[in-house]
């Protein structure tokens, strides 16, 4: 496997955990739990689940093409967008729903525009490496 694949695959099983604890922590504390509920779902979502895909993905795909990914240097800036985005959007989806202001709801946008760039990395990506031939 290679590096990056091995990479994806560790930080999903990092957010897998840390939604776990997230979310029992909510359940400990429910009067606050509405404040973490988008920090929870992201981590579910895009932390485990997509970048398990991410990581399955970038390792199987181009062997069911039989041609080699189209680019790693996409890989390694995709990586990047996607874990600073997701923990940008963790930390400011909080810190948005208990106070409002200007530079969270800013922060929380960058964020998310940083992990939509790196999905579409991921599709870009991916498209070019099993394009049928002819």
């Amino acid at each position: 496997m290679s590096h990056w694949t091995v990479w994806f695959i560790r930080m999903s099983l990092i957010y897998f955990f840390l939604a776990t604890l997230l979310g029992l922590l909510m359940l400990l504390w429910p009067g606050q739990g509405w404040i973490y509920l988008p920090s929870h779902t992201h981590l579910n979502l895009l932390g485990w689940m997509c970048m398990m895909i991410y990581g399955v993905g970038y390792h199987i795909l181009p062997r069911f093409s039989g041609k080699p990914i189209f680019s790693e240097t996409l890989i390694v800036v995709q990586f990047w967008l996607a874990n600073l985005g997701l923990v940008g959007m963790s930390v400011f989806w909080g810190l948005y729903r208990l106070n409002a202001q200007g530079l969270f709801q800013g922060m929380l946008l960058l964020s998310a525009i940083a992990e939509t760039l790196a999905i579409f990395l991921f599709v870009y990506n991916i498209l070019r490496t099993v394009k049928p031939a002819g």
